[in-house]
């Protein structure tokens, strides 16, 4: 029951890594990569659908991204939700291929992104700190209800506490290289 607990803590800790980088993905370095478009949803035959079901994406070039839809109809609804995103880029429309060129970020811009990578990986802390308070608690409980031993209830805080200081080193260095490929020009 106890070492239960330790799995659930790393299983719930090894996702929030797991979503870290996911979320890291979305910020823009100035390098086009197509997972930048990952959270864009095209209204397409009356529904939302991820941009990778609407066309082929490709990047030509290392500051510009391609899209092809299958459909050439499609067009208008991809510019429509690229325009809509938060992606802050602008779509140019050949009438066959839609090009989303990546400008390369200010000094400012890039700051900016680093402080958001900070804030987003300061965030990811908290919630592997709350996985690790939430099995404190519940190996409180499980000594208060006489099921395991203070002693056992000691060693499994001490290696929940290993397991958080293993995650947030790991966030640490995820973040910090971040942060490099933002800045790198």
């Amino acid at each position: 029951m106890a070492n239960d607990i330790l799995v659930q803590v790393n299983e719930k800790m090894s996702s929030s890594i797991d979503a870290l980088k996911k979320e890291l993905v979305r910020i823009r370095t100035g390098r086009a990569s197509l997972s930048l478009l990952d959270g864009v949803r095209v209204d397409a035959y009356g529904s939302q659908m991820p941009m990778d079901q609407v066309g082929t994406m490709t990047i030509p070039e290392s500051s510009m991204i391609a899209i092809k839809p299958w459909d050439p109809q499609m067009l208008p609804a991809i510019e429509k939700a690229i325009l809509a995103s938060d992606l802050g880029l602008t779509p140019a429309n050949d009438g066959n291929v839609i090009r989303l060129n990546i400008p390369p970020l200010t000094e400012e811009r890039r700051k900016e992104l680093v402080k958001q990578v900070k804030k987003i990986g300061e965030e990811f802390k908290v919630a592997i700190r709350n996985v690790r308070r939430e099995a404190n608690d519940s190996l409180k409980k499980l000594k208060k209800d006489k099921e395991i031993s203070e002693d056992d209830m000691f060693r499994l805080q001490e290696d929940a506490q290993k397991a958080t200081d293993d995650f947030i080193k790991q966030i640490d260095e995820i973040v910090s290289g971040k942060e490099k490929e933002v800045m790198e020009v």
